[in-house]
């Protein structure tokens, strides 16, 4: 029977996962970095999340970008001591742009509100020891474009702030979210235009989300593999966007997708968001936190990941 589309696109990505075992195993040793985003465990206290993060033996944390006025937000000097207390660093933010901070925006006010979110979250991500920051060009929960210059007006507003990533040592990472939720910017290719439309040294990263990619992309394997060097963070989730094994999501591909173009190394993060069904999943992150179902959807998720990456590593390794 001959393979579908897609089970030949999946082929082509295992043919060069064993290929790289087989030629160059030493690049198979280390493991991908495994880290959470905690902006869906609502309005938990951070060191709540921490210790459940660190009790499923997770190191790194994502953490809400939630710095939206200048007495908002982490405060630096507890966001550290709380995470060292726990044995965890920053991997880095997730940056949450809404219409009200949007670099998008046709009104000036929203677009300078979202210049000021930026500073002040790669200043604390500085402090923290945090390296980067996702960047949505557009509004989530705004499917609708206002007019034809949106793309302009977010190259333009991002571009104001650029220097602050390369005055802080942050990197600045855009993430394509599903036409469902935002105007613009839905797929990796439209990623690295808006990234070189930007052209700015500080401006230079991919944030892929697995989610929105199903319905984005041709193959998801196959665009992480175009993301290329650029790619520093995967956003997982299931195909239902819950935990981990708990849909339809191809993860062994995935996995091998991402050895095969090395990810595998300091600075870069396969990262949970699983935020349930929805057109806007901002609202997530205001409700009221149910610990036992958290808690099993983190040890769910990073249970099923790690057991996939094993046996797809142990059995061509052995």
């Amino acid at each position: 029977m001959a393979l579908q589309h897609f089970e030949r696109k999946n082929e082509s990505i295992r043919n060069a996962f064993l290929e790289l075992a087989n030629k160059q195993p030493e690049r198979l040793q280390k493991r991908l970095n495994f880290s959470w985003s905690n902006w869906g465990f609502g309005v938990e206290k951070l060191k709540q999340s921490a210790r459940r993060l660190r009790a499923a033996g997770i190191e790194y944390i994502e953490l809400h970008g939630n710095h939206h006025g200048p007495d908002t937000g982490y405060d630096a000097d507890e966001t550290r001591r709380i995470l060292q207390e726990h044995g965890m660093k920053v991997s880095g933010v997730c940056g949450i742009f809404s219409p009200d901070n949007d670099l998008s925006s046709n009104r000036a006010i929203h677009r300078q509100a979202a210049i000021d979110y930026i500073r002040r979250e790669v200043e604390f991500i500085s402090a923290v020891g945090g390296s980067y920051l996702l960047v949505v060009p557009g509004a989530v929960g705004r499917p609708a474009r206002n007019d034809d210059m949106e793309f302009h007006r977010s190259v333009d507003t991002l571009r104001r702030v650029a220097d602050v990533f390369a005055e802080y040592g942050v990197k600045a990472a855009i993430e394509p979210i599903r036409s469902a939720e935002v105007s613009l910017v839905h797929t990796i290719a439209e990623a690295h235009a808006y990234i070189d439309a930007v052209d700015h040294p500080g401006v230079r990263h991919i944030n892929a989300d697995v989610f929105h990619m199903q319905t984005e992309e041709t193959h998801i394997g196959e665009a992480l593999l175009h993301a290329g060097e650029r790619l520093l963070n995967v956003h997982l989730a299931d195909s239902n966007r819950g935990a981990l094994g708990e849909g339809s999501m191809d993860l062994d591909t995935i996995i091998m997708a991402l050895y095969v173009m090395g990810f595998n190394q300091e600075g870069k993060y396969v990262t949970p968001e699983p935020l349930g069904p929805g057109g806007d999943p901002y609202p997530a992150m205001y409700g009221k936190p149910d610990a036992e179902l958290l808690d099993s959807m983190v040890l769910k998720s990073v249970s099923y990941f790690r057991s996939r990456e094993e046996e797809l590593l142990s059995r061509i390794l052995r």
